[in-house]
């Protein structure tokens, strides 16, 4: 007997016994979101007093830029981490996914803004296609009606969502940098002899073995890490309280926002120019939203509220009541706050600690450049799915090892953890302020708030963000300019690689055949059909690709049974397996030939290892379907004096459905070959300078060492046919 039967016969309900089940579902889902999600959020504490203070901002003996600092990270946690992402932005997820591109998402899907080729009608049917039943206020159709009628500031939301998404990335590259060596350079307090070296060494090992262990997936990377976070944030805690009783406990009194306008009435320059190591405060915040898909959203606010802000808030008070009594041990505030007694545990839990830190952003680095490979925004990467249970957890092998090198890059590169919080609180910032912006046209557009609401949400959270941009922006010649500099360098890549993808689009949907002419070519090419099935792979949901066109006057002979299928992307997260494929006929009956739409959404794994035997099951199917449909038109109550004569044509149908069906079963016996373009992109001659290095450099050097497309859509090599054309774009 299983424990579930046990339970019912203690006299515990089903519905009981569903309740307890879905709450140790969530219990165990917050336990491990301790470890992927927080990590990154809850070793803050390491760096923040120390970057604060690294400029001209000095303490006086009365020690009230403590108290200030300490008011700004408090209220700058509660309002951005708890108010403004756990109560507002992660209600806007996208069927159970967060981050910019979900927002992003919802905006396309409401206002029609899409960016991906081949959207039809149909896809509105889809059973994620979700879009609220409100009708449209005035507001939400005047902006909709904006963007379709102004395409520039389509194109210029997008490369803002970009901006956003590549300032993430720089994020998943300064966040494991910054915590690995926060954390190990505490080592000097008791070895004073020991080289910066030495401690840059140390940390390179650490983020090589980071690294090494993604592999394994989210799942047993955050049962492996989140008893390290559990531990770390109740020390952390701990020593806050011994801090805060045993140093100075009017550090409550900095609960008060008085204290923040002090700070800036008596520090002025300095202390505003400070307020870029405030900010790092919330780093990881961020990633709550983008790692929805790796968690549930009850489970994330549930670890946050009860015990994620509770720690931080108090360790961050520890540490001011500390330093309020000891102001020359700024630059090694944390560490020194230690008692003496628990140093070293202390020191080896936080190394730890740092390590789990970074894999907040890394996960959220993997699902952010999954979704813009999928958007057509980012070149074709292997995306593995680590878990058979959170359909979110993904590995990126590509991703996980340029995110090593770039992090060993600035670890070797800078060796200051100051000079790399200045440049991770600009990249901070940046992300939080495009996401306020989006859920401002969320709010209107998909909630149907009015603009006042939304208004206010960009005005409020909005101007608190542009404080901490401003304060990060004079930061940008000590090292601000790092994450500038790489989300520069990636919005580049994404912009030419979906510029690129659009324009080869262009080109097919302007050179597509005509089957009819085909057909009426096919007797003077001298047109000869083959045994068994050709699957023809286009980027058109409608009419012959040129590819084809190209083929057959080449080589006038194709399989007789000829399936076009399209492989696209529907802006929505998932589509379930009985709306994946659409199957159609291309020409007449007679011809063989036939079209499938294979739909994926952005989330989900193209998996092609069955495809043949569902491909042909599916044509099969329609063949079926598609005659009964026809034998029952036949049929009419009111027409009793012809039913023999019906009966006959639906004899006929009925054979002629079983030799159209043997013919598809027979010509799958006779072999399958996948008929693929490789397609080399060129601009026209007419073209302008900064296109032909866009099309010419750019876009064919990455379409060289990106993954295939053979490999992507996982082709058997003996079964491959390529035909080399040239897209004149």
């Amino acid at each position: 007997m299983n424990p579930s039967e046990e339970l019912v016969e203690q006299g515990i309900s089903p519905r009981n016994l569903q309740r307890v089940s879905c709450t140790a579902a969530v219990l165990t889902l917050a336990y491990q979101s301790l470890g992927v999600v927080y990590g990154d959020l809850s070793i803050s504490p390491l760096y923040v007093y120390k970057t604060t203070f690294s400029g001209k901002l000095s303490l006086h003996e009365d020690g009230e830029e403590i108290f200030g600092v300490l008011s700004f990270i408090i209220w700058t946690f509660t309002l951005i981490a708890l108010c403004k992402y756990v109560f507002i932005v992660m209600l806007a997820d996208d069927n159970g996914e967060g981050g910019t591109f979900a927002l992003y998402s919802l905006l396309c899907r409401h206002a029609r803004l899409s960016i991906l080729p081949n959207q039809e009608i149909t896809d509105e049917k889809l059973s994620e296609y979700v879009t609220e039943g409100n009708t449209d206020t005035s507001h939400s159709a005047a902006l909709k009606s904006f963007f379709n009628k102004h395409p520039r500031f389509r194109k210029g939301l997008l490369i803002f969502v970009l901006f956003g998404t590549c300032m993430a990335i720089g994020d998943g590259v300064l966040t494991p940098s910054i915590s690995v060596l926060s954390a190990v350079s505490g080592v000097k307090i008791k070895f004073k002899e020991l080289h910066d070296n030495h401690v840059v060494i140390i940390s390179c090992v650490l983020l090589v073995g980071l690294f090494s262990l993604q592999h394994h997936g989210t799942h047993r990377v955050a049962f492996m890490f989140a008893p390290i976070i559990t531990a770390w944030l109740l020390c952390i805690s701990g020593i806050g309280i011994y801090n805060i009783v045993h140093w100075n406990q009017r550090v409550f009194l900095a609960l008060s926002p008085v204290y923040m306008l002090k700070f800036l009435r008596t520090t002025r320059i300095d202390g505003w120019v400070s307020l870029a190591g405030v900010v790092l405060s919330i780093t990881g915040v961020e990633a709550m939203f983008a790692n929805l898909g790796h968690f549930s959203s009850l489970s994330i606010k549930l670890a946050f509220t009860c015990l994620v802000y509770p720690s931080l808030v108090l360790s961050y008070m520890g540490e001011a009541a500390f330093l309020s009594k000891h102001h020359e041990d700024i630059q090694r505030s944390f560490y020194r706050s230690i008692p003496e007694a628990v140093f070293w545990p202390v020191f080896i839990l936080a190394s730890f600690a740092s390590v789990v830190g970074s894999q907040a952003v890394i996960s959220a680095t993997f699902s952010i450049i999954s979704q813009c490979s999928a958007l057509k925004c980012f070149p074709r990467v292997k995306i593995v799915h680590t878990s058979s249970k959170i359909y979110g957890q993904i590995y990126i092998p590509e991703v996980n090892w340029m995110l090593m090198c770039l992090c060993l890059a600035v670890t070797i590169g800078l060796r200051d953890t100051n000079t790399m919080g200045h440049a991770y609180g600009l990249a901070v910032t940046s992300v939080m302020f495009v996401t306020t912006c989006l859920m401002a046209l969320v709010m209107i557009i998909v909630w149907k708030e009015r603009v006042v609401t939304a208004l206010a949400f960009l005005l409020f959270f909005g101007s608190i963000e542009l404080i901490y941009i401003s304060a990060s922006v004079t930061k940008i010649p000590e090292g601000g300019w790092i994450p500038v500099l790489m989300s520069l360098v990636f919005m580049a890549v994404m912009y030419t690689w979906n510029y690129g993808t659009m324009m080869k689009h262009q080109f097919d949907v302007e050179n597509k055949v005509s089957i009819n002419r085909i057909v009426c070519l096919g007797p003077s090419l001298g047109m000869v059909r083959v045994p068994g099935i050709g699957v023809v792979y286009t980027n058109l949901v409608t009419g012959v690709p040129a590819v084809f066109g190209h083929f057959v006057t080449n080589l006038p002979a194709f399989h007789k049974v000829l399936i076009f299928v399209c492989v696209k992307c529907v802006q929505v997260p998932h589509v379930s397996e009985n709306e994946r494929l659409i199957i159609s006929r291309v020409g007449p009956k007679e011809c063989g030939m036939f079209r499938c739409i294979v739909r994926y959404g952005y989330k989900d794994l193209q998996e092609n290892c069955n495809f043949e035997n569902r491909l042909v099951s599916g044509i099969v199917q329609f063949v079926e379907t598609e005659d009964c449909s026809d034998a029952e038109a036949f049929c009419s109550p009111d027409q009793t004096s012809v039913k023999s004569k019906n009966e006959e044509n639906m004899t006929q149908i009925s054979c002629n459905l079983q030799d159209e069906s043997l013919q598809i079963l027979e010509a799958k016996e006779s072999g399958v070959t996948y008929i693929l373009g490789h397609t080399h992109a060129k601009a026209k001659k007419s073209a302008s300078f900064f296109k032909k290095v866009a099309i010419d450099i750019v876009y064919n050097f990455l379409s060289k060492n990106c993954r295939e497309p053979d490999v992507v859509l996982n082709v058997p090599p003996t079964s491959l046919l390529e035909v080399g054309m040239v897209y004149y774009v």
